[in-house]
């Protein structure tokens, strides 16, 4: 008996252990008139030349059979996915793009900056239009349940747990998707159209050359528009702008049918809301309009330590609730660090010298707080009073005041340093198993005395962002999960291991504290969320989403019902087609 199941019914260990019955009469991959119904009629011509190359490729493999069966040598046939690869490769090859799919050198689209998982895709399409994009997922589409075809969106290959990776899949290489060209419109509430395979850094330079920029950040610019929007992307102005995903007029975005539409607050507000946050579910972002404001010309950039926690989170919810306040707020960890203030000196300038270069952290766990008060040069005579104000509120060390001035944009892109001198080391393409955690307020002082007290003491192995959030600026119409507080804290680990390590920098050793960390938040009932999520089973996805769940899932079975879109989340299966 041949039956379809919709996605949302199909457990994963399930679909895992079906096997592919082809040659049946519902399922057979090589069926000629079953491909024939699958292709355009403008392509029969060119699809006939390719039938009969195909048709004489089985005859003389029918031959081989034949010898081989006469002799004492095992006769392999091709495996279901084999063959169903191969109808896939050449449905694809008849497509009428402007771009083009390459079915050859994958291995780029097979890994990400998490550099752990590799997935291989069947082909990459590289598209020069968003019909491009539109094709290829109507193909797959059209194709129907019977199809084990998926669809991922890959901007600049930033994701961890091989999230923009879909094996034996396709994976459209955003960053070639050049169109709309970026243009930004004045007025009132003035922004910036651009493509969703554009970079945050070109956008902040084409900005800046009309003296406005993007509200909202993420602390690195070089990532696609549509990858971040698919997330939140949230950064030290979010505090105050709200995450990226708050600072958005409108949206382009191919379903999960191939439908291309245009989506907003008061056009297609299900779409639009369901798409940002979500995690490339519900379609791939082809456009997208930012809101802008005035661009500062430079930027005070201001370091203090804390050696208490409880004075480092008082101050920073105090200036995240200020009215009169800083324009970036962010934390940072600092675990057995004793030459840190060092390190400083060559970009920051001690605000008491004496009293810094005697400064001793004496191995404790230390808390930085990181601020910037942006101003323009005729603000100059008045910004070192605003800041010295801020700062005479605080309860940090006073002995490690550190300060510098920068222009904005050296400010935003600080990190691309940072990555340039770790490639000229070859320290970048390493794993990386960061873990990002959404914390609420009334249990970060338990998660602290655990997580730095008991687990982290020796070395975090990378920077550990924590710094806090206010809710209220997260738009609880979009897809992005967080902590049912009014106020959250990011707290990110963002781990490098090193490769063929059997130490405390060793990939297993920094799961393993990963583990002990999520373990703890568990049984503590701390009540956090992932951010930038990965789970393995969609049972922790519907803990994860909680009440929303039955929400997502709805917007699933209308945007993308036969889950075609972003496999590499491992939330749906896609629906498949199965003889029980």
């Amino acid at each position: 008996m041949c039956v379809h199941l919709p996605f949302a019914l199909l457990p994963p260990q399930k679909i895992q252990k079906e096997e592919w019955r082809p040659f049946t009469h519902c399922s057979c991959p090589t069926s000629p008139e079953r491909k024939m119904r699958s292709v355009p009629i403008s392509s029969l011509g060119q699809y006939n030349i390719r039938f009969l190359s195909c048709f004489t490729v089985l005859f003389l493999s029918s031959i081989a059979a034949r010898i081989n069966l006469c002799s004492d040598l095992p006769f392999n046939s091709p495996s279901a996915s084999e063959s169903n690869s191969f109808d896939a490769t050449l449905s694809l090859r008849t497509l009428n793009l402007d771009g083009h799919i390459s079915f050859d050198d994958l291995h780029h689209a097979a890994k990400d900056f998490g550099n752990r998982r590799r997935h291989y895709p069947l082909a990459i399409l590289h598209p020069k239009s968003v019909s491009d994009i539109s094709t290829i997922i109507k193909h797959v589409f059209q194709m129907g349940p019977t199809s084990a075809l998926t669809v991922a969106a890959r901007g600049h290959g930033h994701s961890l747990q091989g999230q923009a990776q879909a094996h034996r899949g396709i994976v459209v290489n955003m960053e070639f998707l050049k169109k709309p060209e970026m243009h930004v419109h004045y007025g009132k509430l003035p922004y910036v159209e651009v493509s969703g395979g554009e970079l945050w850094i070109n956008i902040l330079h084409e900005t800046l050359r009309h003296g406005l920029a993007p509200k909202s950040w993420t602390d690195y610019l070089h990532l696609t528009v549509g990858g971040t929007l698919s997330n939140a992307g949230i950064s030290g102005q979010a505090f105050k702008h709200g995450p990226q995903i708050s600072n958005v007029y409108e949206l382009e975005v191919v379903t999960g049918k191939g439908e291309v539409l245009n989506c907003s607050e008061k056009q297609n507000a299900d779409l639009f809301y369901s798409v940002l946050g979500g995690l490339s579910q519900f379609g791939i972002i082809t456009r997208a309009k930012i809101a802008l404001e005035p661009a500062p010309m430079k930027v005070k950039w201001i370091r203090v330590l804390y050696s208490d926690f409880s004075e480092f989170a008082r101050d920073q919810e105090y200036l995240i609730s200020s009215k009169h306040t800083f324009d970036y707020i962010e934390g940072f960890v600092i675990i057995n660090r004793t030459g840190l203030i060092n390190n400083w000196r060559s970009s920051f300038n001690p605000q008491h010298p004496l009293q810094a270069s005697q400064f001793n952290s004496g191995g404790k766990t230390l808390y930085c707080l990181e601020m910037t008060k942006n101003f323009n040069l005729d603000e100059a005579g008045t910004i070192n009073q605003d800041v010295e104000t801020l700062l005479s509120l605080l309860s940090f060390i006073p002995s490690t005041l550190f300060m510098s001035e920068v222009s904005y944009l050296e400010f935003l892109d600080r990190v691309h340093l940072s990555e340039m001198q770790l490639r000229s080391k070859g320290l970048w393409d390493v794993p990386h198993p960061w873990l990002n955690l959404l914390i609420p307020k009334t249990k970060i002082h338990d998660f602290n005395k655990e997580v730095f007290g008991n687990i982290l003491t020796d070395t975090s192995n990378g920077p550990v962002l924590m710094y806090p959030l206010k809710k209220y600026k997260w738009d609880n119409r979009t897809s992005a999960v967080t902590p049912e507080e009014d106020i959250f804290y990011i707290v990110a680990f963002l781990s490098s291991a090193v490769p063929s390590s059997t130490g405390n920098n060793s990939l297993e050793h920094i799961l393993a504290q990963q583990k002990r960390i999520l373990d703890f938040c568990k049984k503590s009932n701390i009540g956090m969320k992932q951010y930038l999520p990965h789970y393995a089973t969609q049972e922790e996805w519907k803990v994860h989403f909680g009440s929303r769940w039955e929400t997502f899932l709805r917007k699933k079975q209308v945007f993308d019902p036969l889950a075609i879109l972003a496999p590499g989340h491992g939330i749906f299966q896609k629906a498949m087609h199965f003889s029980q």
